[in-house]
């Protein structure tokens, strides 16, 4: 590494993290200005406030906004290399364009495993604590489903509840089938459904069980008061939990969507989005730093300004276009990890050609 590759990086970096930080400063004193009424209003500890909010909230909110700030800080100092010709002193001393990348690489490769590393383990680590502050002091994040509940646990068994309460863990009019193809097989029906959080079983409360042969014949018949049994089935699946995957790292999301997959349950595809957008938003910092070393190493009349107001429509419409592919993805036929990905494809492509057309 030479001397001017320490000196891009120092710069890439420090304004990024420059940057980054004033902007975390002026966004913690706008919600606090949003929030101090709910503070007050339901008691919230000073300290919990700072450590288990906005502590936990600084990882997510650099995460949230490196892509941006990245390609801010990419075309601001190269913008002002470019201005005061230091790009053009480095050009004419040897070094060739594409040479001149690698310091733009190595920065950006930092920033892309600082990502990955903080969207698939950190954050959601900090996520838990925030959360749990955010549901006593702020929101409730915990949402009872409307009535009649139906639930797939496993392939051809499924779960119907009349109403589940979240707080008790108790539900109303429970029963389950079982199907063999078409054909209804074993059937439970209990008045009452309760949780219970020791053992981690169900117990079903004035229930009836009746098992039916290929004809169609009822072959037994049983009741009883309690009977205490194992299901695939967990509390959370029967009420809503607003974003739950924000607390799972890569490895608890892949284990996640894996069970939903065997359960034949299409409630998966918003947990395989995120999945690949963990994956892919790193790979997008890379892109678009490219791409502003394209647009930004060249002096032109309009100067920074001008490379600034480019740059910010260009990171703008990156993050719609990640926003439409994810509502198609969600709501469409389009498969999750394309629906991730089709924005790095595009903007490889812009960048590409940027790349090959700058050093002329």
């Amino acid at each position: 590494m030479k001397i001017i590759d320490i000196y891009i990086i120092k710069k890439f970096l420090g304004t990024f993290f420059y940057a980054i930080s004033l902007l975390i400063i002026i966004v913690i004193i706008f919600d606090v200005s949003e929030n101090i009424d709910s503070f007050i209003k339901n008691q919230a500890p000073f300290q919990a406030i700072v450590i288990d909010y906005y502590v936990n909230f600084i990882p997510y909110f650099i995460n949230l906004f490196i892509y941006l700030f990245t390609f801010i800080s990419v075309i601001f100092f190269t913008s002002k290399m470019a201005t005061d010709t230091e790009i053009i002193a480095i050009l004419s001393s040897g070094v060739s364009f594409w040479r001149f990348l690698k310091p733009y690489l190595l920065a950006a490769t930092f920033l892309a495993v600082l990502s990955f590393y903080l969207g698939n383990f950190l954050i959601p680590r900090t996520n838990h604590a925030r959360r749990i502050f955010k549901n006593t002091y702020m929101e409730k994040l915990t949402k009872d489903n409307d009535r009649n509940l139906h639930v797939q646990i496993e392939p051809g068994v499924f779960v119907y509840v009349e109403s589940f309460d979240s707080e008790k863990k108790k539900g109303r009019k429970f029963s389950l089938e079982k199907f063999d193809g078409q054909r209804l097989v074993y059937k439970i029906m209990g008045d009452k459904l309760e949780w219970n959080d020791e053992e981690k079983k169900w117990k079903i409360i004035t229930w009836h069980e009746r098992k039916i042969d290929s004809t169609g014949t009822e072959m037994i018949f049983t009741k009883g008061k309690e009977k205490d049994t194992t299901l695939a089935l967990k509390p959370t699946d029967l009420y809503l939990v607003k974003e739950d995957f924000e607390e799972m790292n890569f490895w608890e999301l892949n284990n996640y969507i894996a069970r939903e997959k065997e359960k034949g349950s299409i409630a998966y595809k918003k947990y395989e989005i995120e999945k690949y957008k963990r994956i892919a938003g790193p790979v997008a910092i890379i892109i678009l730093t490219f791409i502003g070393v394209a647009l930004s190493s060249r002096k032109v009349r309009g100067g920074i300004g001008m490379h600034l107001g480019l740059g910010i429509a260009l990171t703008f419409s990156y993050i719609l276009l990640m926003q439409l592919s994810t509502v198609f993805s969600t709501m469409g036929n389009l498969p999750p990890s394309l629906g991730a990905w089709i924005p790095n494809f595009i903007y490889a492509g812009i960048g590409i050609y940027l790349l090959i057309k700058a050093p002329k």
